[in-house]
């Protein structure tokens, strides 16, 4: 399932599924650890009325689950025909406490009065094995309690100014147990007490409703260290009020869309709301100490052995790219000195990392054709110091990237200056960007040789005219030998090579867009005509290619492929990557027409996957991917300068 609305506040991020149900919850780092049980169970709301009991998610209610346009604040509607009930959430993380809230409005649609019952549970894992955690009853204060460690969870809501009128605390998914939800199908709850081992619990709301009347429920989750430090919070609530916090938040929203709201003026009417969403959706998944996760769409976790709750450091540089672009600096700043923090003494980025800087999972080996090497992606490391240059252009703040020279900028350039084959002059073998092959890739060559360049340019800057003549050297020899990268019989840039040990060169002519993006935007073409060349095989291999449209990565891409598999499924990046090729060679038509694809193919609340099914276009993996959503930004940003 996807994740249709990501709420957060950089330290507690709450996922919303296709049911409105929360799926995810991260704390106290986004995309770190999720305190839900992630691979099946989600929090679940039960209604009851005239003795019929059902959940939302069974099948008989009709649910749009959404956004709004300006803040990340869900609008969510379930109706119930039979029943004759309709819900209208508002669910928001607030801005200044890690508090999830949740307002409920309950509508009576019949003409006759009716007492209608609300239940929510809430299913958290807080230890890593499911067990040992403790949910309790608190009676003086009337919540509900479930911790472990340094990890407390206080649970409260009520109707009216009066708590809830019942409650259960149980087992889950041990010793036989489903859970205590099942207590909610009568209609009553046990008032069970505590509990431990793996646990949940369960809260009525007992409303008596005239005709076609609302009421409304005020719940909401605080996430602290410990109960006291979650008991102050939670008070706090109880004097402010839901509303009170919502609309805090809500302008807490809106003040930071306002930073870029005079260039976000320029986009055209038809992506304006998409564009804010995207920027919304980009900064759900931005950790308060740098972090940027790829995607805190657990779902994967189902099919996968891992999740994208990742920083790449290569993603984490493309998401922060249209935040310098709009005039952001807080966000790109932390990100930078969160890669400055977690570099090898040797200069370089590793794999992926934990968003608390530790580091990720990888499977890269540390060996080759019976060779050492290092498991490393080196354009990850490029990247970084390229899109610095980026924000020194757009920021014009000197003083933040010199802070970064000697403790980030000079090793990873000396890195990147060193970890060239003398047979090519180019740079050495490493994994390509989408983690798969070892070999020296055109994309990783383009993005180098630009790193370097942007590098000898701070060095001018700053007077270290050593590293300048350096750097710029070993940018100009690479320029100089790149064109082994081009295969004039195919006519297209290679994916790339591969040096063995005789010193020959075993070369991977695979079709793949990345490399027409790398020369393209890292400066690295020799000719305008070899790129006219490699786009018409694109535009003749991959582009357009299967019902849904769109491009794949390259040609024959099996990651999560569909049956019948065409080349691969379209991707949202490499399709909007194509899209500003459009942009840059005048061709503003084909441009719009893959702009309008990526809008069409987003889902109802607006959040875009990795992938489309090529043959219904209907999502493939996690969702929402923030890449999709800044490459989205960028192209809009580039379309709307033409």
């Amino acid at each position: 399932m996807a994740r249709l609305v990501m709420l957060g506040n950089g330290a507690l991020t709450v996922g919303l599924n296709e049911n409105g149900l929360v799926h995810d919850f991260y704390y106290p780092y986004v995309g770190l650890e999720n305190l839900t049980n992630a691979r099946s169970a989600h929090h679940m709301i039960g209604i009851w009325v005239n003795g019929k009991f059902t959940w939302v998610d069974d099948g008989s209610w009709q649910t749009v689950v959404d956004f709004e346009n300006d803040a990340l604040i869900s609008r969510i509607t379930m109706k119930n025909e039979q029943l004759g009930i309709k819900l209208v959430l508002n669910d928001f993380v607030d801005s200044e406490y890690n508090v999830f809230s949740r307002v409920i409005q309950v509508e009576n649609a019949y003409d006759d009065a009716r007492e209608i019952r609300v239940f929510l549970h809430q299913v958290f894992q807080i230890s890593h094995a499911g067990r040992a955690d403790t949910a309790l009853f608190v009676p003086e204060e009337n919540y509900i309690l479930d911790y472990k460690g340094r990890v407390s969870l206080l649970i409260y809501g009520e109707t009216e100014g009066k708590p809830f009128d019942q409650y259960a605390v149980g087992s889950y998914g041990i010793e036989g147990k489903e859970g205590t939800f099942k207590d909610a199908e009568d209609g009553e709850l046990s008032g069970s007490a505590v509990e431990h081992g793996g646990v949940d619990s369960v809260m009525r709301f007992k409303l008596k409703m005239p005709s076609r009347a609302t009421s409304t429920v005020d719940y909401w989750i605080v996430a602290s260290d410990s109960q006291q430090s979650a008991e102050k919070i939670h008070n706090l609530f109880k004097e402010s009020t839901n509303n009170v916090r919502r609309e805090k938040t809500r302008q807490n929203w809106h003040s930071w869309l306002s930073l870029s709201e005079n260039k976000r003026s320029k986009v055209p009417d038809e992506f304006k709301i998409m564009v804010s969403k995207s920027l919304l959706v980009l900064r759900s998944h931005i950790d308060k100490r740098g972090g940027v996760i790829a995607s805190a769409d657990s779902s994967i976790y189902n099919y996968g052995r891992d999740y994208y709750s990742y920083v790449w450091p290569r993603d984490g540089a493309y998401v922060i790219w249209p935040l310098i672009r709009l005039g952001y600096c807080e966000e790109p700043k932390k990100f930078f000195e969160f890669c400055r923090d977690i570099m090898n003494p040797d200069g370089y980025l590793m794999h992926k990392y934990q968003p608390d800087k530790a580091i990720g999972s990888t499977w890269h080996p540390l060996i080759h054709n019976k060779r050492k090497e290092l498991a490393i992606q080196e354009d990850e490391t490029a990247i970084v110091i390229y899109m610095l240059g980026e924000y020194l252009e757009y920021s014009n703040d000197q003083e933040f990237v010199q802070s970064l020279y000697s403790t980030f900028i000079q090793p990873a350039a000396n890195f990147m200056s060193a970890f060239i084959d003398s047979e090519t002059g180019l740079p050495h073998a490493s994994y390509d960007l989408w983690e798969e092959k070892f070999l020296t890739s055109t994309y990783t060559v383009s993005v180098v040789f630009q790193a370097l360049m942007t590098a000898a340019q701070f060095a001018d800057m700053f007077e270290y005219p050593d590293d300048a003549v350096l750097w710029r050297e070993v940018a100009n020899k690479i320029k100089n030998n790149s064109s082994i990268l081009f295969n004039p019989k195919m006519e297209i840039y290679r994916k790339g090579y591969l040096l063995m040990q005789d010193g020959s060169l075993n070369f991977d002519d695979t079709l793949d867009v990345s490399s027409l993006y790398g020369v393209l935007m890292y400066g690295l073409n020799n000719g305008i005509e070899q790129i006219q060349k490699t786009i018409l095989k694109i535009e003749n291999v991959l582009l357009d290619k299967s019902p849904s449209g769109g491009c794949p990565r390259y040609e024959n891409d099996n990651y999560f492929a569909s049956s019948p598999a065409y080349m691969g499924n379209p991707w949202f990046v490499t399709t909007l990557w194509l899209a500003q090729f459009y942009v840059r060679s005048g061709q503003k038509e084909k441009a719009k027409h893959y702009l309008d694809w990526a809008n069409d193919h987003k889902l109802y609340s607006g959040v875009l996957s990795e992938q489309v099914n090529p043959n219904d276009g209907s999502i493939v993996s996690v969702t929402p991917l923030i890449w999709s959503h800044a490459e989205f930004i960028n192209t809009v940003l580039d379309y709307s300068k033409t």
